[in-house]
């Protein structure tokens, strides 16, 4: 419970506060609101006394524009109260959002890797949701329903107060159900977004491996998993929505059962003279007014259980702190000869007890290309990964010219480094801002030339829009050759002293691999390469080969000397030769 109060507060503090004076105009209407509907239930008092029974024909038309004023009042005044706090609401979403995308764009590369796409996404949407309606919706219905009920129970007790304390035994009542309902709300709520989250990740999949399920004939298969996946959503929300509505045969019971209670007894204080008929109307008009705020407020434990249970999800990321510590004070990477050094590095993810590097030394000469040989897993793309400090080892030093990677600020790290990987990342863009990515104000002159250099202009001419093409989704409409030329297009255009080269070559057939070594190698020029070789090209072109198996270093030096002193290099360059 203190936790959950702790929660809210900080709600308040970083989100609502800042929209406090459109919050105190619409609590402002919400009051009227109040006032206006005490006032529609005390005129039933005069109307009945003075026009039904007194006959009064001056208050014949009086009474009658009065109500009419009140009706008027109160539905101005909630609509402009609901209006400003939708657009409040909507603000309060786009903060909350801001937040958590800013953090998740800065997180960890590992915290992004060990999730579910699906989970950030229902993240951002539903528990943002959940998490506004109670910052914003559920506390004008506080104040407009609170407001409310206090003005219609002054107008109870002004009718009569035996009445009264009969009808008010039904808020303690309400309130003690929606408490625990509100409980089971708030477990159901997580498994519902929880599922959302795994449905979410089902879509993504199906629209990213489309053409995987078309070769392997899946379609049934999926249409399977994904039916088998929104009936589980389903059912996790027929379930939640079952909790939400119990309330409401519980309510409708006792506010019968309330109603008969007042029947019966008010018709005893009628007989003893202890109340008027105009009054009892007055005071039922004002009970039945009573009803809703009473159901609302009822039902605004479950609403603050889910707003608080969005708030458990999306504060953690909002307040993600990443293992990868930077400091903007740290001096900037001043990058000359372009040294890189590794002493005693030793990595593994997480909480794993494996470890992927054990004890690796490597020096990278700067200006030259060196290459990491080994079998799949050995641990050549973590190297690759600590370089730009996607992660940190867990213990050792990383050096570039004689400057500690972790004693610098990262900016300044990664605008000396270019990656070019065989898993080509592209936008639903234009080919130009794909290529700029990498420099995002570069001219159109400058784009041409990288693209020239790349030998990526050949196609991009063919383009039935040239540079200004929408290239879809991650590429879609390129071939693997076409998104690695990209690739290394942006890399050019970054000018990076440090060039990181993940099996760049891999998606690419043979009569384009020529002219992409040509352009790779006009991109390494004089640059530290360090490069996973795949090709036997670019184990020939290396200054450096290192041989990498189960995390450790074997061995290293040149081709040469490598296959006259390393039998598992050897073993390697022949299956390459027998590839050829």
């Amino acid at each position: 419970m203190t936790r959950d109060i702790e929660i809210i507060k900080r709600l308040f503090n970083d989100y609502t506060k800042k929209h406090l004076k459109k919050i105190i105009i619409a609590i402002f209407f919400a009051v009227l609101v109040a006032g206006s509907t005490s006032g529609i239930a005390y005129l039933l008092d005069p109307a009945i006394e003075k026009i039904f029974i007194e006959k009064d024909k001056a208050l014949l038309y009086i009474i009658p524009i009065l109500i009419i004023l009140a009706f008027f009042t109160k539905g101005i005044s909630l609509y402009l109260a609901k209006i400003i706090m939708i657009a409040v609401s909507q603000e309060l979403k786009a903060d909350v959002q801001k937040d958590m995308l800013k953090s998740l764009i800065s997180s960890d590369t590992n915290f992004i890797d060990s999730a579910h796409t699906g989970k950030f996404i229902s993240n951002l949407t539903n528990d943002v949701n959940m998490l506004v309606n109670l910052i914003s919706l559920a506390l004008l219905n506080v104040f407009k329903d609170s407001m409310s009920l206090i003005g219609l129970l002054l107008v109870m007790f002004y009718q009569n107060w035996k009445l009264s304390m009969i009808a008010i035994i039904m808020i303690p009542l309400a309130s003690f159900v929606a408490r625990s309902l509100g409980r089971r709300m708030n477990k159901a709520t997580v498994r519902t977004m929880d599922q959302s989250g795994v449905f979410t990740t089902r879509l993504v999949e199906i629209f990213k491996n489309h053409k995987l399920i078309k070769i392997f004939q899946k379609e049934d298969y999926e249409k399977q998993r994904s039916t088998k996946s929104i009936d589980e959503l389903k059912d996790r929300v027929v379930k939640m929505m079952v909790i939400f509505n119990r309330n409401t045969p519980v309510m409708e019971s006792l506010t019968g059962i309330m109603i008969a209670a007042l029947l019966f007894y008010s018709g005893i204080l009628i007989e003893n003279g202890e109340l008027q008929i105009n009054n009892f109307f007055s005071f039922l008009a004002a009970m039945m007014l009573a009803y809703q705020p009473v159901k609302s407020l009822a039902g605004l434990n479950i609403a603050i259980n889910q707003g608080v249970t969005g708030a458990k999800r999306v504060l953690p990321i909002v307040d993600l702190v990443n293992e990868v510590k930077d400091n903007p004070k740290f001096p900037n990477l001043d990058v000359k000869d372009g040294n890189i050094i590794f002493n005693d590095v030793n990595f593994k993810y997480g909480n794993e007890e494996k470890k992927v590097l054990k004890s690796a030394n490597l020096n990278i000469k700067g200006g030259k290309m060196t290459a990491l040989v080994g079998l799949s897993g050995a641990g050549k793309s973590t190297i690759l990964n600590l370089i730009p400090r996607f992660y940190d080892p867990s213990a050792g030093q990383i050096l570039i010219d004689n400057q500690s990677i972790h004693e610098v600020n990262i900016y300044s790290l990664r605008k000396n480094i270019s990656l070019v990987s065989q898993e080509t990342t592209l936008f639903d863009d234009t080919v130009k801002n794909n290529i700029a990515y990498a420099k995002l104000h570069a001219s159109n002159e400058e784009i041409m030339l990288a693209a020239k250099n790349s030998y990526a202009d050949e196609f991009i001419q063919n383009l039935p829009n040239g540079y200004e093409t929408i290239i879809g989704e991650n590429g879609v409409r390129l071939s693997g050759g076409e998104k690695q030329r990209l690739s290394i297009a942006r890399a050019m255009l970054k000018k990076s002293s440090i060039i990181l080269l993940d099996e760049a070559t891999s998606s690419l057939d043979s009569d384009t691999e020529e002219k992409i070594q040509n352009a790779i190698s006009l991109l390494t020029k004089n640059k530290t390469t360090v490069v996973i070789a795949h090709r036997l090209s670019t184990i020939l072109n290396a200054n450096m080969i290192y041989v990498v198996k189960e995390g450790k270093i074997i061995t290293n030096g040149s081709h040469e000397e490598l296959l006259s002193n390393s039998e598992i290099y050897k073993n390697f360059y022949e299956k390459q030769l027998k590839k050829g």
